[in-house]
Parts: structure tokens; C-alpha cells; sequence
């Protein structure tokens, strides 16, 4: 293949451009939002521990 004209090089340069600036924006956005996630919830254990849940079984006999 021949090799890209100036111009065209440009037209490729500026759309790399653009989408970065755009993956910068983004990811600027996501980390904005992300400062009480490391906080938790108030209750961890709301309907106590999963080794006490009820076991049913059928009655045989």
C-alpha cells in the first residue's frame, strides 16, 4: 500500500485526538463519583449469619 498522504495522517491524528479527550472525560466522570464507595453499608448482616438458616426436610413415615 502506499503510504498516507499529510492530510489523511491528520484526519487520523485528530480522531485519536478526540476519542482520547472523550475517554478522558469519561473516566474523570467515573472517578468523581466514586468517593463514598469504599464507605459501606450500615448493616452488613441484616438477617443474621447463613449458618443459622432453616433447614427443611421432608417428614418420611
Amino acid at each position: 500500500m502506499s503510504e498516507p498522504t499529510p492530510s489523511e495522517n491528520d484526519g487520523e491524528d485528530d480522531v485519536k485526538r478526540r476519542f482520547k479527550e472523550a475517554l478522558e472525560r469519561k473516566h474523570a466522570k467515573a472517578r468523581s463519583g466514586s468517593a463514598h464507595a469504599d464507605g459501606g453499608g450500615k448493616n452488613q448482616h441484616a438477617h443474621g449469619p447463613a449458618a443459622n438458616k432453616r433447614t427443611f426436610r421432608r417428614k418420611s413415615g
